[in-house]
C-alpha cells in the first residue's frame, strides 16, 4: 500500500520531538521527586506516565501499521485506544482528588500530555526513518553493486 515514496523527517523535527519527550518526561519526574506526597502516590503517578507513554506509542504503531497495510486486529487496536484513554482518565481522576495546588495539578497534566504527544512524534520519526532507509537510493545503489 506504499503509494508515495518515503520522506525523511527533518533534523529539526527529530530534535524537537526528542527534546519535547525529554523535557516533558523529565519535568514530570522532577516534579514527582520534589513533591511532598507519600511514596505510594509517587509510584501511582510514575506508573501512569510509563503506562501512558507505552500506550501512546503502541497506538501510533497500530495506526501506522494499518495505513501501511500491515494487519492489526480490531481487538488490539481497541485495547490501544482503551489503554491511552485509561491512562489519561486515571491521571485526571488522580489529580482531581489530589490535594495539590491548582498550578501543580496543571503542571502534571501539561507535562504528561506533552510527553504523550512527544512519544508519538518520536515513534513516527523512528518509523519514517526506517522506511526511508529501506527506500533510499543510496541503499538501492549499494545493493545493486553487490
Amino acid at each position: 500500500m506504499k503509494s508515495q515514496p518515503a520522506q525523511r523527517p527533518t533534523s529539526a523535527f527529530i530534535g524537537a520531538s526528542w527534546s519535547a519527550l525529554f523535557i516533558g518526561a523529565l519535568a514530570y519526574l522532577i516534579g514527582l521527586w520534589n513533591a511532598q506526597m507519600p511514596l505510594n502516590e509517587k509510584g501511582y503517578y510514575f506508573t501512569l506516565l510509563m503506562y501512558g507513554l507505552f500506550s501512546a506509542v503502541s497506538l501510533q504503531k497500530s495506526v501506522r501499521d494499518r495505513l501501511e497495510g500491515i494487519p492489526v486486529t480490531g481487538l488490539y487496536f481497541g485495547l490501544c485506544w482503551l489503554s491511552l484513554g485509561l491512562a489519561v482518565l486515571l491521571l485526571a481522576v488522580g489529580l482531581w482528588n489530589a490535594s495539590f495546588a491548582p498550578s501543580e495539578k496543571g503542571f502534571y497534566a501539561m507535562s504528561f500530555i506533552l510527553s504523550l504527544f512527544a512519544a508519538v512524534a518520536v515513534q513516527k520519526n523512528v518509523r519514517d526513518m526506517a522506511l526511508w532507509n529501506e527506500e533510499s537510493p543510496v541503499h538501492e545503489a549499494k545493493d545493486n553493486e553487490s
